[in-house]
């Protein structure tokens, strides 16, 4: 006959918080071999702050807001 144990919650909070631990380590393993690709630089792009985020944009004197 095989008896069952039940595990406490504390045994149970343990196991799942070694587990978090676990993978947490093996993401940040993953994300240390991920080298993230570069942007090149842009070309005839506007200067200054970026308008979408601000709200305004500019072109050659004219100011359109959006």
């Amino acid at each position: 006959m095989i008896a069952k144990v039940k595990a406490t919650q504390e045994e149970v909070a343990e196991r799942i918080a070694e587990a978090a631990k676990r993978a947490n380590r093996e993401a940040d393993a993953r994300r240390a071999k991920e080298k993230p690709h570069p942007l090149p630089p842009e070309r005839g792009g506007l200067k200054g702050l970026e308008p979408t985020r601000y709200g305004d944009w500019e072109k050659k004197g004219l100011i359109s807001d959006f």
